[in-house]
Parts: structure tokens; sequence; C-alpha cells
């Protein structure tokens, strides 16, 4: 049995994570400052008693090193971040201090304790810009220009992982996610649209509509993460579908499960996203043996069945 450290273990996806772990005997270590995550997400992981600790910290705290001294993981899933782009379009210093200063805290405190690998949450729609081709290969970050200081961010993470590989010894992966979806999602375009449709509302779509992206549900995505643990050393890899879909379209899919027959309100595109996006995911199955078994229209209904409490 492994110890794992989860930060933003109360966050949507790293709480799905923290449930995966467990589930397959091993012990968890769960850190998150709540400012997005919710302890509500944790209900399941708390049944597991001593095999699951919480505690409520930031990723910068000093605290954090005693802690993981303490607990002695061997695996750290990194996946506490300032992950809205808007956020960073209006502070960038603030982004850089959470996602770069917080990954050099989680990197300093992983080699003083012994840890052995990193896994980390890359975000594929920050770190490619605007692709010229899709679906994405790995191969494009090299020469990619992010168009947002949280893309920036984390690219030069993974900068500072190959770094920390090549002087330090400490081994990573970097998962470069596509779009996450499922339950438990308190943002996005998948969550306002359901949550919109459910109430009777309009919801927005922002500019055309005819912007894509590459939608993996969480499930997948966490799936990935624990084929993570031992494989993939030293690689940044694409978790998505390969499949680009249309916000136009999402917005049709979701109006066709939960019977909304309304029309969508405007607004205007948030600066700072590439306007296409899907992902070449061969790399995954060579280096992970993964590849998505989800449908989008599957993973809706989940999602819904989810948020009607069903």
């Amino acid at each position: 049995m492994s110890t794992i450290l989860v930060t933003g273990g109360a966050g949507f996806i790293g709480s799905h994570l923290c449930d995966r772990l467990l589930a397959e005997g091993h012990r968890v270590l769960a850190v998150d400052d709540l400012s997005t995550g919710r302890i509500a997400n944790l209900g399941e992981a708390r049944g597991y008693g001593k095999e699951f600790t919480f505690l409520n910290m930031d990723i910068r705290a000093e605290g954090l090193l005693p802690l993981v001294e303490r607990n002695k993981p061997q695996v750290v899933m990194h996946l506490a971040a300032q992950c809205s782009t808007e956020a960073s379009m209006r502070d960038p210093a603030g982004d850089a201090s959470v996602n770069l200063t917080g990954l050099l805290s989680i990197l300093e405190v992983s080699l003083r304790t012994g840890v052995q690998k990193v896994v980390f949450a890359s975000s594929a729609t920050a770190i490619y810009g605007e692709p010229r081709k899709v679906p994405v290969k790995e191969t494009s970050a090299a020469g990619a220009r992010p168009l947002s200081p949280h893309g920036v961010a984390k690219k030069a993470a993974d900068d500072y992982l190959r770094f920390y590989q090549r002087y330090r010894n400490l081994d990573f992966t970097a998962l470069a996610l596509g779009t996450v979806y499922g339950p438990r999602q308190a943002s996005g375009a998948v969550a306002a649209f359901i949550d919109g449709m459910l109430k009777g509302d309009s919801p927005s779509i922002n500019g055309d509509g005819n912007q894509t992206r590459d939608f993996v549900f969480v499930d997948d995505a966490v799936h990935a993460f624990a084929l993570a643990l031992d494989k993939g050393s030293g690689k940044l890899i694409n978790i998505g579908t390969g499949l680009e879909t249309s916000i136009n379209g999402l917005f049709r899919m979701v109006a066709d499960i939960t019977g909304f027959s309304g029309q969508p309100s405007a607004g205007a595109r948030p600066a700072g996203e590439p306007r296409r996006m899907a992902l070449d995911i061969a790399l995954a199955g060579t280096e992970l043996g993964w590849h998505p078994w989800t449908h989008l229209e599957d993973g809706l209904g989940e999602m819904i069945a989810y948020v009607k409490g069903i």
C-alpha cells in the first residue's frame, strides 16, 4: 500500500482521484485551501476512516513540509492550481504565485521528504495556445505560444518538472488534460449549461459558439492519473478523446437530454482562450495503456443525473 499526497484534493477532479486511489487500497493525504474545492466533495473519501486524511492548507504554506514529513508519501498528485484563464488575465502575478511558486513548493518539499514521483495536472487548452492543426500532438508544446498568463505558467511548469527530473532525480509525469467534465463540477460551460437548463434559464454562449473543445469525462481523466503512478516517466501526455465538439454542439446535446427548448443568450468571447482544441492521444495509449471509454452523451447524462440527485 502506497501513501499518496493529492493537492487540490477537495476539488472537482481531485476528490474523484482521492476516491479512486482509496478504492485501490492506497492511503491518501489530501491538501486543499478550499478556495474552489468543497468539503462536500470528500464524503466518500472520508468513509475510509484512517486511510484518508484531509488538511485545509495552502500549498505555499510553511506548514506543508512537516505535514509531508509526517506522512511520507511516495507519490504526489499535484492538482492544486489557479485554473481561471480570466483571473490570470486580470492578475498574472497572482496566477504565477499559485501555479509556479506553488509548484516549486511542492517540488522542494518532495525532494526533502523522499517523494519518488510527481504527477502533474497540466491543461491542454492553456499550454498549446492556438494550435496550427488539430488534433494537437505533445510535440507542439515546445513551440507553442500560450494565449494567457495561465497558459504561460502551465507551460513553464513543464520545464521546471524536467529540470527537477534531470538535476534532482525527481521523476514526473505531466498530463495535458482536455476539458474535463462530470459530477461535482461547479464551473465551466458544461456545468453552466446543465444548471441553467434544469432551472429553465437561458444559459449564455460566449462568442459565436463555434469554438471547439475536447471534452473528457472525469472518470476517464482520473484513470489516467492512476495509471501514471508508475508509468509515463518524464513525459507530457495528452488526455482527451481526439474529438472536437463545438460549444453550440454541446448546448444542443445538453438541451436534448434535459428537454430544454429555449435559446441561449449571447455573451462576449473571453480573451486568452483558443478557437479550436482536440488532442492527439496516441502517446497516452503507448505510455500509459490509457484510452477514453465514455462517450460525451453518456457522460453528460451521468452528470445531469447527478445534478438532479437521481
